[in-house]
């Protein structure tokens, strides 16, 4: 516009000057007769005067001519200037554009800008340095390094070894049916011991670390005792115990064997171990045959197959054939010798054997200076005793169960369930796959270190987000300083969005144990935010102890990421209107799922509305922003922060008024989601086609079952199926205690054709349409009719709550709690004793241990139910 104004001004002058030039003409007209009028008198005179009004006009002229090119010029420069200053602004905006679209690929990798969680890693905190950080193998060592020396285990049975190493157990693999496995002691910090039933084999491994005046992170010896439990069977082993660089470790190592000391062992000197030596020590039992090897393995994740690989056939004095390891094996295709990053011991013995490995580091000690001799023998049994006796009377200090009248039997199972939850954390390290709309394909997170408790050693043994919540709650009971230390190695896992990948799959070990298709994290998807029930736990029963030892500075820290975090749910994951959720991630072009999917919010298969659409209504998410909030006013009170909004927002969300006219079902006065559903869905094979036939020849195999829509849906409440997610205003606690719906739900939980069960609340009533249903032809059901832990503890926990306000409902409360809490203890210690094992699950008609074992991660929470503990 400021160039439309200056043009108009031009213009004006222009007309102005031709206004000059018409009002001239009658003056120069006057002058004319006037020149005519003197020509009387003289022809020199008219001359003259003609010639000077000539010469007069012709200045006009010019003026005007002048003018009118000045006026030009002017204009077609304005006009320039206005085309170079509009290609330019569009040049910049398309710039800007281009800018912001890299900026928001860029923010689904980007860490969260603020003071890192981890303040000590590494050698800064030399006590947790080293530990059982690796809960994929059945016994092995390594430290909190991003790019760690590690060490492990392998055993075989010499008549047992198979086509492609079959018969060699070194991850934790369902597939080897073992009797049992699993930590009966284990501090999380010092020491561990563990019992391993390979029939015909009882093994046990232990280690102790002594990290007082030491470097490095001290010392540790392991050691690894074999019993024969049948006589009929073979009664010779072999043990493998390897170290191995990974891939980055800035380092080397070397086997070791001389005259002087006939202990073979491995030399070693690595950026975060300094120089080392690892020995063996036989205790008991004789060596039928040893050998090593000392090679390049391609990966931590071959290692298994890297041993096997080089087996070797030798045969001794005596004629014995013996399969053994063939040495160095270091040349690389005939060329130049390689550095070893592998080297595996292979021991041969023949059982009762007891073997002994020490760890030192040599860093600092002259040729003329002796290492200290290690605690080997009957040293370490008698300081492996004293720890057992340390943690038994922790345990029931922690605990109280011998006071609560708990047999030895149950005091037993119980310190399994805690030891393996310690004994299940590992440490991490390495970068996520993730994705966002921004972004056309899969970008790396940045690297990062994780330390985390697994929800399974065998089939999980990773990091998962809901998970480590609930297992924050029986750690937090055990060892806050462990639990702060998890949550923030997790929560510096927060990108600038504030969101955190639900599934951490880092390093090439946990890699190599996960399906492609679950690899990839979207930065939609959420999962429950169950940490706020660690912080809930940590508020009300600890708030003591974390006025001790800075632990309030790890919360200062850590309350500007759950702020982002809070805020990143209530922007991602909000409904159609205010106080509505939706759990994002669902498909809703499914063709063979019966009911799609909803992965984010961890309860996987559970029945919710048929078709997916960004109408939906979810209850659970509901709840849990709700209790969110709460947790984050708490909090906000206790730092000292502006805690108004989070107070207001809890109050608005734990309105039950509010939470009944969106999710209260007037046809069955339930609480359920509301979404675009039909309950008319089957699971068909198509008919054969001329179109389709070519491919079931291709394959082999007839075609895949696919859902088919009998009826069309529409917008409703999807009230027809009854379980868990239906119960969730009751198992956070945000309904109101004198609440009339409460007597109902606790009626429908109470039910047998319900939720009730002689062992436990199952997760979808028997009356639902799609109880027990597969979700397709290969999907067994999940969260359709099973017993899990987790959540009957959340059930147990909400009927204490309002079973301890005095109310209408209070003592109907204490009943179903008293009930439901022997159920569960009853049940799960009985197949326990069964199998040897906790379970992912339990079968809600037979009570029998389901899914993938051992599930040592929120199953574990049966202590705090036997403890009362929530």
């Amino acid at each position: 516009m400021a160039r439309q104004r200056n043009n108009s001004n031009a213009a004006g002058s222009s007309n102005k000057s031709n206004k000059s030039s018409n009002h001239s003409t009658p003056t120069e007209n006057s002058g004319s007769s006037h020149s005519t009028k003197l020509s009387n008198s003289g022809s020199r005179a008219s001359t003259t005067g003609s010639s000077t009004t000539s010469q007069i006009g012709n200045e006009k002229q010019k003026s005007r001519n002048h003018k009118k090119k000045a006026t030009f010029n002017l204009s077609s420069k304005l006009i320039l200037d206005k085309w170079k200053t509009l290609i330019g602004c569009v040049c910049l905006a398309v710039a800007s554009y281009f800018g912001y679209l890299g900026y928001l690929e860029t923010r689904v990798n980007t860490p969260f800008d603020n003071q890192k969680m981890v303040t000590r890693a590494g050698l800064d905190n030399p006590e947790l340095y080293w530990g059982s950080y690796r809960p994929l193998n059945y016994f092995g060592l390594k430290t909190r390094d991003p790019h760690s020396l590690v060490t492990g285990l392998m055993w075989y049975a010499p008549s047992n070894l198979g086509h492609g190493g079959k018969g060699i157990r070194h991850w934790c693999d369902m597939a080897d049916n073992l009797d049992k496995y699993g930590w009966t002691h284990h501090d999380g910090r010092n020491f561990g011991v563990q019992e391993i039933h390979d029939l015909p084999f009882e093994i046990k491994t232990s280690f102790i670390k002594y990290t007082a005046g030491k470097q490095f992170g001290g010392d540790w010896t392991a050691r690894i005792s074999v019993k024969n439990t049948s006589k009929a069977w073979d009664r010779s082993i072999s043990l493998i115990w390897y170290v191995a660089l990974d891939e980055r470790t800035n380092g080397r190592i070397n086997y070791i064997s001389d005259d002087k000391s006939p202990e073979s062992g491995v030399y070693g000197e690595t950026l975060g171990t300094g120089e080392f030596q690892l020995r063996f020590h036989p205790i008991k039992g004789r060596i039928l045959h040893k050998s090593y090897l000392s090679t390049v393995a391609p990966s931590l994740s071959k290692l298994k197959e890297t041993v096997f690989t080089h087996f070797r056939v030798f045969t001794d004095k005596k004629g014995q054939r013996y399969v053994g390891l063939p040495g160095e094996m270091i040349s690389h295709n005939g060329n130049i010798a390689l550095d070893p990053n592998f080297i595996a011991i292979q021991i041969t013995a023949e059982v009762n054997f007891t073997l002994d490995i020490s760890y030192q580091s040599i860093s600092g000690f002259s040729i003329n200076k002796l290492v200290p001799k290690p605690l080997t023998g009957r040293d370490f049994t008698n300081s492996l005793q004293d720890h057992v006796l340390a943690f038994d009377k922790r345990f029931e200090d922690t605990f109280n169960l011998k006071v609560r009248g708990f047999s030895a039997d149950e005091i037993n199972f119980a310190k399994y369930a805690v030891s393996n939850m310690l004994g299940g954390i590992g440490y991490f390290y390495g970068a996520s796959k993730v994705k966002s709309v921004h972004t056309s394909k899969a970008v790396p997170y940045w690297k990062s270190a994780l330390y985390t408790a697994v929800p399974s050693r065998s089939f999980f043994p990773r990091g998962f987000l809901w998970d480590e919540g609930f297992h924050g709650l029986l750690l937090s009971s055990w060892d806050i300083d462990i639990e702060l230390d998890i949550m923030s190695h997790w929560f510096d896992l927060l990108n600038i969005e504030g969101w955190i990948p639900r599934e951490q799959i880092l390093g090439v070990e946990a890699m190599a144990k996960v399906p492609e298709e679950f690899v990839i994290q979207h930065n939609l998807n959420a999962n429950p935010p169950t940490f706020f029930l660690v912080l809930k736990k940590l508020l009300k029963h600890h708030k003591a102890e974390l006025g001790e030892n800075r632990r309030l500075d790890v919360l200062e820290r850590l309350y500007p990421r759950l702020q982002a975090w809070f805020s990143w749910y209530n922007i991602t994951q909000k409904g159609d209107e205010p106080g509505a959720y939706q759990w994002r991630g669902r498909d809703p072009n499914t063709e063979s799922e019966l009911n799609p999917k909803t992965l984010t919010s961890g309860l996987d298969d559970f029945p919710r509305a048929s078709h997916p659409t960004n109408r939906e209504r979810h209850v659970d998410i509901r709840c849990w922003i709700a209790f969110a909030s709460g947790v984050m006013a708490e909090l906000s009170t206790l730092l000292g922060k502006d805690d108004i909004k989070y107070y207001e927002t809890a109050s608005f969300l734990q309105n039950n008024k509010l939470l009944n006219n969106q999710h209260l079902s007037p046809y069955t006065g339930n609480y359920a989601d509301w979404g675009l559903h039909t309950d008319s869905v089957v699971l068909k094979r198509p008919q054969l086609t001329q179109k389709n036939l070519q491919r079931v020849q291709q394959q082999h195999q007839p075609l895949e079952m696919i859902r088919i829509i009998l009826k069309q849906p529409d917008y409703r409440y999807v009230d027809s199926n009854f379980g868990y997610v239906n119960i969730f205003p009751f198992l956070l606690e945000i309904l109101d205690h004198d609440s009339i719906y409460l007597e109902k739900l606790m009626r429908n939980i109470r039910d047998s054709e319900m939720l009730w069960t002689k062992y436990g609340l199952r997760s979808l009533s028997k009356t639902s349409p799609l109880y027990q249903k597969r979700n397709t032809e290969h999907d067994p059901p999940y969260w359709r009719g099973a017993i899990w832990v987790n959540i009957n503890y959340l059930a147990l926990r909400a009927l204490r709550h309002y079973g301890t306000i005095e109310g209408p409902y209070a003592a109907y409360a204490r009943e179903i709690y008293t009930e439901l809490r022997e159920n569960l203890i009853e049940n799960i210690f009985k197949e326990y004793r069964r199998t040897g094992y906790l379970w992912e699950q339990y079968d809600d008609i037979t009570g029998q241990g389901k899914g993938c074992y051992p599930f040592t991660g929120w199953s574990s929470l049966i202590v705090l139910i036997m403890s009362e503990k929530y």
